[in-house]
C-alpha cells in the first residue's frame, strides 16, 4: 500500500523543516521519496530559485502559471 502526503502552507510557515522531519522519521521504517514543486530536476530547480529571489520582476500571472 503506498500513501502519497502533502504539505501545504504560506512561505516561511517551516514547511520544509516539518517534510524534513517527517522524512527522517518515516525513512526508519518505510521506503520513502521527498518530492518537492516546483524542483526535484534541473529546470524546476532553476525555476524554484528564480520563483524564490526576492524582487524579480516577474509578471504576476506568469509566476501563478509557474
Amino acid at each position: 500500500m503506498s500513501h502519497f502526503i502533502t504539505f501545504e502552507g504560506p512561505e516561511g510557515s517551516g514547511k520544509t523543516t516539518l517534510i524534513a522531519r517527517v522524512f527522517k522519521h518515516l525513512s526508519k521504517s518505510h521506503e520513502v521519496i521527498m518530492t518537492r514543486e516546483p524542483g526535484g530536476i534541473g529546470i524546476s530547480e532553476m525555476i524554484r530559485e528564480i520563483l524564490l529571489t526576492k524582487g524579480n520582476d516577474m509578471d504576476e500571472r506568469t509566476e501563478a502559471l509557474l
